[in-house]
């Protein structure tokens, strides 16, 4: 069994190989379904928890259109910017519920999807993705100071039983961690739509108004 030195060793190395799929690396043509699947797995397996697991699959996609995350394909082909979208939901699906993701993608969609001029999608998964390596940084740091700190607990257990309660605070705490990030991105969702549909109300109104 390893140690949890040996645990926090492991957890840094991982991080070392985790990296964003670089814009250069999503195709700039249409894609078929199958082609979108087949460039997912490839750019995303090493984030899977379990070799079975699949990153996306036909219905996963569909859902999306469906509820509006994604624009419909045309002529049933994905474009570059279809592939951005499904690469940010990736990332969000475990944390939001589709309808957040939805309310987070709204303005990205109507204003940044197809621009024709000004900023596009590109530019802005360049742009969001530039942070990842002063990201990276301060995540290694805070796991390792919340490592530091669960070595000092439970200083009085018996050596035997030390090392899985010193784990157990140390998974505790990055839980908890993930629980707050979580519930201040849900606040600032809940936000937004609260924003949205008093514009729309407001707009209704003036309209009725006239």
């Amino acid at each position: 069994m390893k140690t949890n030195n040996e645990r926090l060793a492991d957890i840094l190395e991982g991080l070392d190989h985790t990296s964003h799929i670089r814009l250069e690396r999503i195709p700039d043509i249409d894609l078929y379904m199958d082609q979108v699947l087949s460039f997912m797995e490839e750019n995303l397996k090493q984030t899977r928890r379990m070799p079975e697991d699949k990153v996306l699959t036909k219905t996963m996609i569909n859902n999306y259109a469906k509820n509006a995350l994604i624009p419909p394909p045309v002529k049933k082909k994905y474009s570059r910017e279809h592939m951005i979208l499904l690469i940010f939901i990736y990332y969000y699906k475990n944390l939001l519920s589709i309808n957040d993701i939805g309310q987070l993608f709204e303005p990205i969609t109507a204003h940044y999807f197809k621009a024709e001029n000004g900023r596009n999608l590109c530019d802005i998964y360049n742009e969001v993705f530039s942070l990842e390596d002063e990201q990276m940084k301060r995540l290694r740091e805070d796991i390792r100071t919340m490592f530091d700190f669960s070595r000092t607990t439970f200083t009085d257990a018996p050596e035997e039983e030390q090392e899985y309660l010193q784990l157990f605070t140390f998974i505790s705490e990055l839980a908890f961690d993930v629980y707050r990030k979580k519930q201040i991105i849900e606040r600032m969702i809940d936000q937004l739509r609260s924003e949205t549909q008093a514009g729309t109300a407001n707009g209704k109104k003036s309209r009725t108004e006239k």
